[in-house]
C-alpha cells in the first residue's frame, strides 16, 4: 500500500481508504468489523465516516456508522495507528432530525463534534470535514449554477472556520477539510485561513470517477497549486462502473436494488459511457471495477481513494486495485472515451 502526506498536514494516509456509509444499514456490525479488520490488515489506515451515516440517512440509524467504528476501535485498541475522519452535517432539511440547529455555526459544530467523539469513543478526530457548504451552490449532482443573494448564504465561512479553530486549539480536531465543495469555496477558506490565522483546510472530499471528472475543470488546479488533496468518494459511481447494472440489471442485494431512487449514474449518457469503459477493461483483460479505481489512484491531486463495499469479495478486489498500474495504452483509450462522454453524469 502506498502512503502520502495529506495536503499540508502530517497525516500519512493510505492511497486507498475505507468508507463506512453502509455500516449500520446494509452492513451489520459483525460484517463491519470483518471489513475493518481486513482493510487494516491490508494497509488501509484512513477510515472515513460522518455523523449522518449510514446512507440513506434515517432517524432510526443515524450515527450508527460512527458508533460501530467506536466499538471496533475499543475492541481492537488501535486508535493511535489510524487516521480517523468524520464530518459535520451541513444545513438543510435532509438531516433536520439530528439536532435543532443543523448548520455550520459555532453551536452546531460544537454539538456535532461532542456527539461524534462520544460515538467514536475517542478524544479526538484526525480530520473533521464540513459535509457540504452552508451557502447554496452546486453539490450532490446539481447541474447548472444557480446564484442566490449573498445575504441568503447563512453562516459565514469566517464563523465556521473560527469554530473549527476552537476545536483544533482544544485538541479535539487535528486538521480540517471540506466536502462537496467548489473551487471558489476552497480558495475562500484558504484566504480566510491566511488572513485571520484560522485552520487551513488540507483536503476536499468530492465525487470523482470515470463518470464524473468535473472537478478537473477548476478545482484540480486549486488542489495542486495550493497543496489541498482530494479525498475521492463514489470512485465506482455507486458500483455502476463494475458493469453490474448495465442493461437494466439490478442484482439482488445491491445498492441500487435496495435504493432505486439513486439514479445519479443511470442517465442514458452515463450508461453508454459505462458500457464503453467496461468493454475497454474486458478487452484489456482487466476487472472493470479495478480499472476504474486504478484510474482514480493515478491522479496527481489524489490524497486517498475512498472505497466502500457491502460484501467482502468486493472489498478484496477494491483494495487490490492499489497494486494495479494502468498502461499508457489503456490510459489513452480512457481519455478517448472521456472525449466522447465528457460529462455523462453530474
Amino acid at each position: 500500500m502506498e502512503y502520502r502526506k495529506l495536503g499540508q498536514s502530517d497525516l500519512n494516509v493510505s492511497r486507498i481508504s475505507l468508507g463506512t456509509m453502509t455500516f449500520g444499514s446494509q452492513n451489520s456490525e459483525v460484517e463491519a468489523f470483518e471489513q475493518l479488520d481486513y482493510a487494516v490488515a491490508n494497509g488501509i489506515n484512513l477510515l472515513d465516516t460522518a455523523e449522518m451515516y449510514p446512507v440513506p440517512s434515517d432517524p432510526q440509524y443515524q450515527g450508527d456508522s460512527e458508533a460501530i467504528i467506536g466499538r471496533w476501535l475499543k475492541a481492537r485498541g488501535n486508535r493511535d495507528q489510524l487516521v480517523l475522519a468524520t464530518k459535520v452535517t451541513g444545513p438543510g432539511d435532509m438531516c433536520r432530525y439530528i439536532r435543532n440547529d443543523v448548520g455550520l455555526g459555532r453551536r452546531a459544530i460544537r454539538e456535532a463534534i461532542e456527539a461524534s467523539l462520544s460515538r467514536l469513543q475517542t478524544d479526538y478526530v484526525d480530520l473533521y470535514q464540513l459535509h457540504w457548504p452552508e451557502r447554496r451552490t452546486n453539490y450532490f449532482g446539481q447541474l447548472g449554477y444557480r446564484p442566490s443573494p449573498v445575504d441568503a448564504d447563512g453562516v459565514a465561512l469566517e464563523e465556521t472556520l473560527s469554530a473549527l479553530k476552537e476545536l483544533v486549539d482544544e485538541g479535539r480536531v487535528r486538521y480540517v477539510g471540506l466536502s462537496n465543495e467548489t473551487a471558489w469555496g476552497t480558495m475562500k477558506c484558504l484566504q480566510l485561513a491566511q488572513q485571520l490565522s484560522l485552520p487551513r483546510v488540507v483536503s476536499v472530499q468530492n465525487p470523482y470517477s470515470l463518470l464524473n471528472r468535473s472537478l478537473e475543470v477548476g478545482l484540480a488546479e486549486v488542489m495542486l497549486r495550493e497543496r489541498v488533496d482530494l479525498l475521492a468518494y463514489s470512485p465506482l459511481a455507486f458500483g455502476t462502473l463494475s458493469g453490474k447494472y448495465l442493461g437494466g440489471a439490478r442484482p439482488r442485494g445491491t445498492r441500487l436494488a435496495l435504493y432505486p431512487n439513486y439514479q445519479r449514474y443511470l442517465t442514458e449518457q452515463g450508461q453508454a459511457a459505462t458500457a464503453a469503459y467496461v468493454a475497454l477493461a474486458r478487452e484489456a483483460g482487466l476487472d472493470p471495477a479495478q480499472m476504474a479505481l486504478a484510474f482514480v489512484n493515478s491522479r496527481p491531486f489524489l490524497g486517498s481513494n475512498i472505497i466502500g463495499a457491502s460484501r467482502m469479495d468486493q472489498l478484496r478486489r477494491n483494495i487490490a486495485s492499489a497494486e494495479l498500474a494502468l498502461s499508457e495504452d489503456v490510459l489513452a483509450r480512457i481519455e478517448a472515451i472521456h472525449t466522447r462522454y465528457t460529462y455523462p453524469c453530474p
